[in-house]
């Protein structure tokens, strides 16, 4: 683990060796943050590099009252968003008009299963779901920030959150229960 007051005050001095090391420890937490946002891999990859533009500039500022991580997430997930507000690249419907009859696919798990492994078929589902809930279970499980941090870093109060974060994962288990209630045995 990083000692982070350290590894800041070396990038701060210039050491490019101190800013690799950085990266290299956050890289993965803010592609996780751009990838539920953004679908495109190049723009993944452009924003996430813009991620790190961003971070480098701002590290003289950072002031310790948050993680470092969180704080880097936060500039993952703003960035991301203003890159699909300006671009319009995804319909950025948060919350479709019947939420109680949105469904994610007409594939049956059987289908998407001898395509794909578990893991990816929940992530397909995640990748369907309305922004706001991609984010919350993205953040929360797969990042396991608490909800006091993913406030911080969405800037959403945190009954939003945790609503959301209980939306979401009613949607999924219902979705999964009714693709294996279908699924032949």
């Amino acid at each position: 683990m990083l000692n982070e007051r350290e590894i800041i005050s070396r990038i701060i001095k210039g050491d490019f060796r101190a800013f690799e090391l950085l990266v290299k420890e956050y890289e993965k937490l803010v592609f996780f943050v751009t990838n539920r946002i953004v679908q495109d891999l190049q723009d993944k990859e452009d924003i996430c590099q813009e991620v790190f533009i961003k971070v480098h500039h701002s590290l003289p500022k950072f002031k310790f009252e948050s993680k470092l991580s969180t704080w880097i997430a936060r500039i993952a997930y703003l960035t991301a968003i203003d890159y699909t507000k300006k671009y319009k690249k995804e319909r950025q419907n948060d919350y479709p008009e019947n939420l109680d009859n949105y469904y994610f696919t007409n594939e049956n798990p059987e289908q998407v299963l001898t395509k794909k492994n578990i893991s990816e078929y929940i992530n397909q589902l995640i990748a369907q779901m309305p922004l706001a809930y991609r984010t919350v279970l993205t953040l929360y499980h797969l990042n396991e920030f608490s909800v006091q941090e993913i406030e911080q870093i969405t800037g959403t109060p945190e009954g939003t959150i945790k609503s959301n974060l209980f939306r979401a994962r009613k949607l999924l288990k219902e979705k999964i229960e009714k693709d294996t209630k279908n699924e032949p045995l």
